[in-house]
């Protein structure tokens, strides 16, 4: 049997009972003033027929697509993509559990035409950001437009729904561990300093310095460390001063450190330390193993999916949701 054959409607259920078609909606939104017997005998003939609502006249119905649009960054780097794939891994299947599906828009961070696009034909019923930046385009577009969001990352706005990784406490509490070890003179490599995860991990590094009664010394950060080029120099610089550790700010970056000190015949850990403050599959191979902080992107999405559909159902959420994390403490920093 083919899938024409088999779908049926609310008409097709009207006429096999006998009743009108608003008496066979009213039994099944439950809406309305309908007698229980009829209620049982609709419900009866839906689960012996598989009946399932058009997802268009169910969306018409309450004024809804069923659609929410996962806004993913259109410049990521091919080392990012583990972590936005896991990301949405979680959103989809937050969002199947409740009926939605979902849409993936790349936007670049000087160009959201097809966000715009998708809220300005009401394609979507709520949108999820999948990276946030010091000052948000994008953020202050959505506000503007009244459209119910939310972050996956903190931000500095007013009133935005956000859900994050507590990149500061984990951040200060890996600084502190890696103090704890004996490792008194750190340097921390970092990315585009605009992106707000790395703002929160750059002081998370710095406070866990200052609980730890240490110095924060500027001049070993360094951040907007983007190209290969600017990574190795910063390495080369750090190699210079009397430096235990290198704490790398995510994964890519402590990929290429550990490339270049492999270039340049540097052992880790013998020579020098090296510690990331994300985990992910590009250290999994790394030996001696990577010190690492370790999120789950998956439980990320799906928390992010969840609160955002909460709020679409009118439901109270809560401004901030901060997700868990583990410090992974390795032989790189042995």
């Amino acid at each position: 049997m083919n899938y024409k054959e088999e779908k049926i409607t609310i008409g097709d259920i009207a006429d096999a009972l006998g009743i009108s078609k608003t008496t066979v909606s009213r039994a099944i939104s439950g809406k309305g003033r309908i007698g229980s017997e009829t209620v049982q005998r609709v419900q009866e003939y839906i689960k012996e027929h598989d009946y399932r609502p058009n997802p268009l006249a169910k969306g018409l119905a309450n004024a809804r697509t069923y659609n929410l649009a996962w806004v993913m960054p259109g410049d990521s780097e091919v080392t990012d993509l583990p972590f936005f794939q896991r990301c949405m891994i979680g959103i989809s299947e937050a969002a199947s559990e409740r009926d939605y599906d979902v849409i993936m828009s790349l936007v670049y961070d000087d160009d959201m035409a097809s966000l715009v696009r998708i809220v300005k034909n009401h394609k979507v019923d709520g949108v999820i950001l999948g990276r946030t930046l010091v000052k948000d385009e994008r953020i202050e577009y959505l506000k503007s437009q009244g459209i119910p969001f939310v972050a996956i990352g903190s931000c500095s706005y007013d009133n935005v729904i956000q859900v994050d990784n507590d990149h500061l406490k984990a951040c200060s509490e890996f600084t502190g561990a890696l103090v704890l070890k004996g490792l008194k003179n750190l340097s921390l490599i970092g990315g585009m300093s605009t992106h707000m995860v790395n703002q929160s991990r750059k002081r998370g590094f710095e406070e866990g310095l200052e609980t730890n009664k240490l110095a924060v010394e500027k001049k070993n950060i360094y951040m907007d460390c983007i190209s290969d080029s600017a990574i190795n120099r910063a390495v080369e610089d750090v190699l210079k001063k009397n430096i235990d550790c290198i704490v790398c700010m995510d994964d890519r970056i402590c990929s290429q450190v550990l490339e270049h000190l492999r270039n340049l015949r540097i052992e880790m850990p013998a020579d020098i330390k090296v510690a990331s403050m994300y985990n992910s599959v590009l250290l999994d191979n790394v030996v001696p193993a990577i010190t690492a902080i370790n999120y789950d992107p998956k439980e990320l999405g799906y928390e992010a999916c969840k609160v955002i559909l909460n709020k679409i159902s009118g439901e109270e959420v809560a401004l901030k949701t901060l997700m868990g994390y583990n410090i992974l403490m390795r032989g790189s920093t042995n």
